[in-house]
């Protein structure tokens, strides 16, 4: 996990990210549809589950853009490499969640194994964290799904002042239409780093990612 600082003085959002983070603060959010019924039978097919497969691409195509990646580290602002998906595993028992994070990787097949060890290891630990031996790690951002809930938007912000720039990510439960199947997904950022341009490509490469995905399968 590396940390790049950005030099103000040449950063092209400068006086975006100041405006949007000091003088007012804005995030925003918004939900759209995303066309799945190739990528579930796919998935369906392999043998895999689906959760960590949606975890790898949202990651994966979210990484693609440093103004997603951004973050202040001991009172420097930069970015990250990567970032990490932190995500909720949700116990049946007691009804409650637990906080869980898996180290990106490129490589699928990797991250998928780590994935598994980690709900072998960790999925029935109570509490916030299912981690408890160690805290997330500074790149990870929220990631996570309401598979109960078919929404058509869904927002969260939550800065309180604090230099958080990260994106959210939330998906719905899969609905039917016309024949295919969708996947309601959100996603919430900070207008000091992001913009409406930055979500359009994210969306793009995301759709385009999920078709090379089932190429491999």
């Amino acid at each position: 996990m590396n940390f790049t600082p950005i030099d103000i003085k040449t950063w092209p959002r400068a006086q975006n990210f100041y405006y949007f983070s000091k003088m007012a603060p804005t995030g925003y959010s918004l939900t759209v549809n995303i066309d799945i019924t190739d990528l579930k039978k796919a998935v369906k097919k392999a043998n895999l589950k689906f959760f960590p497969v949606y975890l790898w691409l949202v990651t994966k195509n979210l990484n693609r853009q440093i103004e997603f990646k951004v973050a202040e580290k001991d009172g420097v602002l930069g970015y990250y490499d990567t970032l990490t998906p932190l995500y909720a595993t949700f116990h049946e028992d007691d009804h409650t969640v637990s906080l869980m994070w898996t180290e990106y990787s490129d490589d699928f097949s990797e991250f998928y194994r780590s994935y598994t060890e980690n709900q072998k290891n960790f999925g029935n630990t109570h509490g916030i964290l299912s981690q408890p031996q160690t805290p997330p790690p500074a790149n990870a951002y929220t990631v996570a799904c309401i598979p109960w809930v078919e929404f058509s938007h869904f927002a969260v912000h939550m800065y309180e002042n604090k230099p958080y720039y990260f994106p959210s990510v939330e998906s719905g439960k899969f609905f039917e239409r016309d024949g295919k199947l969708f996947m309601p997904l959100s996603i919430t950022c900070h207008h000091a780093t992001t913009d409406g341009y930055h979500i359009k490509c994210f969306l793009d490469s995301l759709k385009e990612d999920m078709n090379e995905f089932i190429k491999t399968l």
